[in-house]
């Protein structure tokens, strides 16, 4: 999410609003779940329904969702215990371990990928004669958002790791503010090339909203891993057991912009190394994405 992705990015309002309305933790006779909205907090408990849905079924207890205003209400909720549950970007959850001691425990597989990472990409128009990132130079570029893993700071540590200064490299930056601003920038000749997750650029194509043929990949990341379900430090070890069966099984519902779920499979904060190694080619400060 990416930054996963349009499901889950940032808002806007400060985290005292956040802190003020958090849910006061109970004695685990309820599940309360972090989300992060990208629009309006109903609109978000809506499109998260049938999972949240499926998970209360399976767990045999009322499950409560709270959309924080942000990241940083999100994890200061679970760094004071009041939140159980909540779904982080990578970066976001890395911070989150650093800083409140919680863990990832699951990520997601879906049927349209079956896998539980995705990819960065750096495309461009195919009639734009740009086909290697030496050719960007002196050309116009779109990144995400800041806190954008695939959108941002992935290519650009890859630029880095080639040999580039992103400063110097482009005749001008600008941040879409999501991966369909983004693909559309590049097929709308707004901007000559852009960095987007490989999932949402094949959603466009298959949308019809771009043309397969009109784009060209100049780069491609390795694997990034799926933004995680994490839980809160100390949380009980008999339901951190039940959670990991229950999400295993969430199937055959939307999720985001990865289609159908097919479970979730179990993760680790091990598994999350890549992102701490690309923050370190970035010289980046965590604290700064809050």
């Amino acid at each position: 999410m990416t930054s996963l992705t349009r499901l889950f990015r940032f808002a806007v309002l400060p985290l005292a609003f956040a802190s003020a309305l958090l849910p006061t933790a109970q004695a685990q006779d309820a599940l309360t779940v972090g989300l992060i909205p990208s629009e309006d907090s109903q609109a978000m408990i809506k499109s998260s329904q049938l999972v949240l849905d499926q998970l209360q079924e399976r767990l045999g207890m009322p499950v409560k969702p709270f959309v924080a205003t942000d990241y940083n209400g999100v994890i200061e909720a679970l760094r004071a215990g009041k939140l159980d549950v909540a779904y982080l970007g990578p970066f976001s959850y890395v911070l989150a371990h650093q800083v409140a001691g919680a863990d990832a425990f699951a990520v997601a597989v879906t049927k349209k990928t079956g896998t539980s990472a995705y990819h960065s990409l750096i495309i461009a128009r195919q009639d734009s004669g740009i086909r290697s990132l030496d050719d960007l130079k002196g050309h116009t570029f779109a990144f995400v958002d800041p806190s954008s893993a695939s959108g941002h700071l992935f290519p650009k540590a890859g630029l880095e790791q080639s040999g580039h200064d992103p400063k110097a490299l482009f005749s001008r930056v600008i941040f879409s503010g999501s991966h369909d601003a983004s693909i559309l920038a590049v097929a709308n000749r707004k901007v000559d090339a852009a960095a987007v997750a490989d999932r949402i650029l094949a959603g466009a194509i298959s949308s019809g909203q771009v043309k397969q043929d009109d784009i060209q990949v100049v780069w491609k990341s390795d694997d990034i891993p799926e933004s995680p379900m994490v839980w809160r430090k100390n949380l009980d070890p008999e339901l951190q057991q039940k959670l990991v069966a229950a999400f295993a099984s969430i199937k055959d519902v939307p999720w985001g912009d990865q289609g159908q779920l097919n479970g979730f499979q179990p993760t680790n904060d091990a598994a999350y190394n890549v992102v701490r190694d690309t923050a370190k080619v970035l010289d980046l400060d965590l604290r700064s994405l809050k």
